[in-house]
């Protein structure tokens, strides 16, 4: 009899381990079927990379429009500050989300004046509440970066070229997520602040935005714009987030990939899975990294000013905005796929569907769904891996890019460093007042 329990005992034992080491050969197995690094991404290989593309976005590659290499991620290239880790890891079982689904300190059940590192280190897919604190590691993660200048180019194409161009100076102010040298004081209990400015065409010169936004949940974004023929200031609503930014596809709650107010969606995690990121290839494969320390404070980096889209090259085939296989490539990376339904029936849309990497916690492809279900819209940014400049740890990427492709009329709006001034500065300070109403009339002129 004991015998038999002893035999019982290493069956029920050994069955889990087993049946893991089944799993794990399989898996093992389906990746090594599928597209491998060396390989290419074009119209005779798509049908390998089902599942691991959106489908309206794969659909190009079969189409014979795109084309890209994939290549092999290297290990540890995600990296962040000694100081930010360590946080990250103090944070593991700190913080909580209440039913709005704003952070709280699981000790006090209140909001916490600032939160630095990410919040939620290891989410466990069975919570219900996962999907909001996937989404809210994405933000930490980019806040992470700091207050930022950009001064870019804002592209509306077509299939066959483009159709109009625009140039955005724009300045962020975070006032959450930031290490202590770079935190300030915060009366008003904002989460960041944004001023943008349109520098050409003529007709559009001068027009500037201001926003602030609030880590109350309850607290509307407070909005404002300068328009120069008309030479005044107006409040402006902040429910149309969700329109193109100046008649583009590209809205405001798009940013550096998803920038809608956490608490305004129900967020439901529906699975995880791999996708085949696109990347930049200078920074990732040929290791270029043109990011320096500025005299005065933070850091500047400086874009390739390579041609980045078919557009930009003689004689182009394919679509106008179809990224370049020479400046762009692919990785297999894994991801928590995220779905968000907006509490506002106004919404343009009724649907997104995101994909954030599970390692580093960034975006990579965002669809967008009308309410009946049917694709409208998608966004996809670029990036590249970090490098260590000084002891601060800065994301690059030499040919840096956004894109919101609209499925219906079929086009395109595209972003990117400004050829005229290529250069990204981050972690900087803003003066006094800078954010506030007066600004928008001086930075209108």
């Amino acid at each position: 009899m004991a015998t038999l329990s002893m035999a019982n005992l290493m069956r029920t034992v050994l069955a889990p381990v087993l049946v893991l080491l089944t799993i794990l050969s399989s898996a093992t197995t389906a990746s090594a079927d599928g597209l491998k690094p060396g390989d290419v991404l074009n119209k005779d290989t798509a049908a390998q990379a089902d599942g691991l593309m959106p489908p309206e976005l794969l659909q190009h590659y079969k189409d014979g429009k795109f084309e890209n290499k994939v290549v092999e991620w290297p290990a540890h290239e995600f990296r962040w500050e000694t100081g930010f880790q360590e946080a990250t890891l103090s944070n593991k079982g700190k913080y909580d989300l209440d039913d709005k689904g704003t952070i709280i300190d699981k000790a006090t059940k209140e909001q916490p004046p600032y939160v630095y590192g990410f919040p939620f280190p290891d989410v466990d897919a069975n919570d219900p509440q996962a999907a909001a604190k996937i989404l809210w590691n994405s933000y930490y993660g980019y806040w992470y970066l700091g207050n930022s200048r950009n001064e870019t180019r804002l592209v509306w194409a077509n299939p066959d070229g483009i159709d109009r161009e625009a140039g955005q100076d724009v300045f962020f102010m975070y006032y959450d997520g930031q290490s202590e040298p770079y935190r300030v004081e915060n009366p008003k209990n904002l989460l960041m602040q944004m001023i943008a400015t349109t520098t050409f065409p003529t007709d559009l010169q001068g027009t500037t935005a201001l926003a602030w936004r609030y880590r109350d949940p309850d607290k509307r974004d407070s909005s404002w714009a300068y328009v120069p023929t008309l030479r005044r200031v107006r409040a402006v609503s902040p429910t149309n987030r969700s329109d193109g930014f100046l008649g583009s596809d590209m809205s405001q709650d798009d940013g550096s990939y998803f920038d809608g107010k956490p608490e305004d969606f129900d967020w439901k995690l529906v699975g995880e899975g791999e996708v085949l990121a696109l990347m930049d290839r200078g920074s990732l494969v040929d290791r270029e990294n043109h990011v320096r320390r500025l005299p005065g404070g933070g850091f500047e980096s400086t874009d390739g000013l390579l041609p980045r889209f078919a557009y930009q090259t003689p004689d182009f085939s394919g679509l106008a905005w179809r990224p370049l296989e020479s400046q762009f490539v692919l990785i297999r990376r894994p991801v928590w796929l995220v779905e968000g339904t907006p509490k506002d029936k106004y919404y343009l849309y009724g649907k997104v569907a995101l994909r954030f990497d599970k390692q580093s916690w960034r975006g990579t492809y965002n669809s967008k769904y009308d309410w009946q279900g049917q694709i409208l819209n998608s966004y996809l940014p670029t990036y590249g891996p970090f490098y260590d400049i000084d002891g601060e740890w800065r994301s690059y990427a030499r040919s840096f890019f956004t894109m919101a492709q609209n499925w219906k009329l079929d086009r395109a709006t595209v972003s990117y460093a400004d050829p005229k001034n290529p250069v990204q500065q981050s972690r900087i300070g803003f003066p006094e007042g800078f954010f506030n109403v007066d600004q928008l009339s001086r930075q209108g002129k």
